[in-house]
């Protein structure tokens, strides 16, 4: 405190560390303040005894679910798609060095009270068990169009140009049933509602790409998570930050944005004053900044065993598309194990979220809780969204929006670009490299088909 930077930082979501660590790498000289004692506000990550004071006051943990040093338990899961812009963030900005990664066991949707693999290929379109024999011709035929298209080469269109073709009229051309629709733009598109469908098809055809692109790396699913939870990125940017000359600060409570003619020049703690040119913030520290436009409900299960009808995966990422159980906004099941460091080994998490849409939101989750099995222990929780009501560049505070109920990063990531082109002023240019140091070895479960330099042991 008592100096100046280019830049404070409030709040130590990871959105808010993702912009420290990219700033520093640019040679700004970053304050970085949370009034939390520990990193992550909204998305951190708690151990056991720290779930149940937040949830249950008062309420020891059972004994049977074992030590606090098992647990990491993520109040806001995002998985990484394997291919996707928030990975290479990680590579541009070396922070793999600090971080190691499994992927997710399996990638699931529920369609007509069946759980089934999303189908990423031609092939697993044949397979699906979710589509009868004439369906899986159809979805086949589909993916060999998006995988084949290339404005270079006419023959590839079928008549149709996707650059102003909705997507609703492809899915008419090669007469896909709804449930098969929401199957690819749910599934494998990763929308969370259907206006995409009145959109023109490109946007949706790089999506599904995406997707198929990066479960074909690895097979399994296309995507990734860190062991011991999100709060290793959340330290992985901090330290990144600091390297760079940075300061986190944590415990200390922000009392006034201090501006002048308009315009941020500082913060105040107490009696101390931090001088700096821009700020940036999660809503929680500019409440006039931002305006409500949701709630979300999360529930944390612990389970003895894993989710039925999913191949016994230690992990996973389950989709409920809106359609399927007469909704507006879909379900989505997060699941992770002691396979991840997540939790000890004999059990497993499953996080359930969605937007809420009534006023009886653990009613609303219910379908998601009943395919879960057996639920030892849940914790429900409820927050509001907020999204920034101006971009910024007026007063010079510039703020974050709020975690959206998907389960992925690609949201977060939109967020972080949108958020680095107004505080810098040009798009954010992501150059992948190789960090320095470690040991030099093959991995497939590592970030990339190349060596990829790692600290420690393999996962």
């Amino acid at each position: 405190m008592n100096q100046d930077y280019d830049v404070i930082v409030l709040g130590t979501g990871l959105t808010e560390c993702v912009i420290a660590g990219l700033l520093a790498l640019k040679g700004k000289k970053i304050l970085h303040i949370d009034s939390n004692g520990y990193l992550g506000g909204e998305n951190s990550s708690l151990n056991l005894t720290q779930l149940f004071t937040k949830f249950h006051k008062g309420e020891a943990p059972f004994s049977d679910l074992g030590g606090d040093h098992d647990y990491k338990i993520d109040l806001v899961p995002k998985f990484m798609i394997a291919n996707g812009e928030f990975v290479k963030i990680l590579d541009h900005t070396g922070v793999t060095k600090f971080l190691r990664f499994k992927q997710i066991a399996g990638a699931y949707i529920y369609k007509g009270g069946r759980i089934a693999k999303v189908p990423a290929t031609e092939m697993d379109a044949l397979r699906s068990p979710l589509m009868d024999v004439l369906e899986k011709r159809r979805a086949k035929a589909f993916l060999e169009f998006v995988e084949n298209y290339s404005f270079d080469n006419p023959t590839t269109h079928q008549g149709m140009d996707i650059r102003t073709t909705s997507m609703e009229t492809v899915f008419k051309f090669f007469h896909l049933q709804p449930g098969t629709a929401d199957l690819i733009g749910h599934g494998l598109a990763l929308y969370f509602d259907d206006s995409y469908l009145t959109r023109p098809a490109l946007e949706a055809f790089h999506r599904i790409t995406l997707y198929m692109s990066s479960a074909a790396r690895w097979g399994k699913s296309p995507f990734l998570y860190p062991l011991y939870g999100l709060g290793e990125l959340h330290q992985g940017f901090a330290r990144l930050s600091e390297l760079h000359g940075g300061t986190t600060i944590l415990n200390s409570k922000v009392d006034e944005i201090l501006y002048e003619d308009g315009r941020a020049v500082g913060i105040r703690c107490g009696d101390e004053v931090a001088k700096c040119s821009q700020i940036v913030c999660d809503p929680s520290y500019a409440p006039k900044k931002v305006k409500k436009t949701g709630q979300v409900i999360r529930v944390i299960c612990l389970l003895n065993e894993p989710i039925p009808c999913t191949d016994d995966a230690d992990s996973l990422h389950l989709i409920m598309p809106q359609k399927q159980l007469r909704r507006q906004h879909d379900i989505f099941i997060a699941g992770t194990s002691g396979r991840h460091n997540m939790c000890e080994d004999n059990h497993y998490l499953a996080i359930v979220s969605t937007v809420i849409e009534t006023d009886k939101p653990e009613e609303e989750i219910q379908p998601g809780l009943a395919i879960l099995g057996d639920i030892v222990h849940k914790f429900v929780h409820i927050y509001d969204m907020y999204e920034p009501t101006d971009n910024g560049t007026t007063d010079h505070v510039f703020v974050s929006k709020s975690y959206d109920a998907t389960s992925h990063f690609e949201t977060v990531y939109f967020d972080i670009k949108d958020l680095y082109k107004r505080i810098v002023g040009r798009e954010l240019d992501i150059k992948p490299k190789q960090p320095q140091g470690g040991v030099q070895k093959e991995c497939v479960q590592c970030l990339g088909n190349r060596p990829v330099f790692i600290h420690g042991e393999i996962s």
